[in-house]
């Protein structure tokens, strides 16, 4: 069974709606192991007119993040070689990409869970599926668009 971002009963027409001039721009890195996953954040991130770059676990995202200085990161937590949790404190511990916003997107759905997203730096954390509109939200109110 292919699992998607949708909320139950949601589907593909929940995204907003974009008028020509109001598209955005910009680099977001996606660091999911699930190709599944990926393709979903790139059909929505990219219909925004967004830049997307792909790792497949924590120490690539980190490395990505270092090489490529993305505008924002989405960030699995259950995840090889370095999870989440891992990936993002090494992130916000570094001076080169403190300032990156990272959105924790997961099945993680606990209430420790979350609360260790955050101890970790996310800025934001948002457990899947995830409603497109609540993720585009989420990520142009942390870059200010």
């Amino acid at each position: 069974m292919i699992k998607n971002l949708f909320r139950k009963g949601a589907s593909d027409t929940e995204e907003p709606i974009v008028h020509e001039g109001s598209r955005q721009t910009g680099t977001i890195l996606v660091v999911d192991d699930s190709p599944t996953e990926v393709h979903i954040f790139k059909k929505i991130l990219e219909k925004q007119g967004y830049s997307i770059v792909v790792a497949k676990d924590g120490r690539e995202g980190v490395d990505l993040a270092k090489e490529t200085h993305p505008d924002l990161i989405l960030m699995d937590v259950v995840m090889p070689v370095l999870n989440g949790f891992q990936a993002t404190r090494q992130l916000k511990n570094n001076e080169e990409t403190a300032d990156i916003p990272v959105i924790m997107v997961t099945t993680k759905d606990q209430k420790t869970d979350i609360n260790w997203g955050m101890r970790q730096g996310a800025n934001e954390y948002l457990v899947k599926p995830v409603a497109p509109a609540e993720l585009l939200y989420k990520i142009k109110t942390l870059l200010n668009e």
